[in-house]
């Protein structure tokens, strides 16, 4: 008996997540929520913990961790005092709009002022998937080499703002940051640009100062 071949295609996949993820942004109307992209190592923990003491007092921050496997990651921003929810993919080389939706259900969002959502990591599944954030953020480490933004330019293409860290490592390197800021440029010219450390603080409070402002243009609607 001859068989029917079903295909599921992939823009029918996206129009589900984006309805989802339109419900996920109503119901973060109040609250600026960001969606943090990187490859695995870039330092998107780390800049997660460093900004949560340097917002401290100021903003309160609730975290979405996602990884394929693993809570270590989530444990350490709750060793921060954050609220942290760890959504584990099992697999899968993304968060999507319904992932993100249950796990707001388990952060407080009526006492927080900032999401972040840190991605699993990869540069290229999530720049396609809306989670109902208000900015994609892209990070990027000077340990991974320049070659980046041409190889994957949807990320950056996608983020309102780009931040590129481990910038203690660039005597150690051949990352010319110049050259590989101008490329991001090409692709992106409205994109913000924070150059940093999170390990040594160098260059953090630029990035602390614009999620404050951003947080208070969000509340003044």
């Amino acid at each position: 008996m001859k068989r029917t071949v079903k295909v599921v295609m992939a823009q029918r996949i996206l129009r589900a997540n984006d309805q989802v993820a339109k419900e996920n942004r109503e119901r973060l109307a109040s609250l600026l929520t960001l969606n943090l992209i990187s490859s695995p190592g870039a330092g998107k923990t780390t800049l997660l913990e460093k900004t949560i003491v340097g917002l401290r007092g100021q903003v309160n921050i609730g975290v979405i961790e996602g990884d394929i496997y693993t809570t270590r990651d989530a444990e350490r921003i709750a060793g921060q005092g954050a609220d942290v929810v760890q959504v584990n993919t099992s697999g899968l080389c993304h968060l999507d709009a319904n992932m993100i939706g249950r796990a707001l259900n388990e952060l407080d969002l009526q006492n927080l002022d900032l999401v972040v959502i840190e991605n699993v990591g990869n540069l290229v599944c999530p720049a396609e998937f809306d989670l109902g954030e208000d900015f994609k953020v892209a990070l990027l480490s000077v340990a991974e080499g320049g070659d980046k933004p041409a190889k994957y330019p949807l990320v950056f293409r996608q983020s309102q703002a780009v931040i590129i860290n481990k910038i203690d490592l660039l005597p150690f390197s051949d990352f010319d940051l110049a050259a590989v800021t101008e490329e991001i440029k090409t692709i992106n010219p409205e994109l913000q640009f924070f150059v940093l450390s999170a390990r040594t603080g160098e260059g953090m409070e630029a990035w602390l100062e614009w999620l404050r402002k951003k947080v208070r243009q969000k509340k003044q609607g």
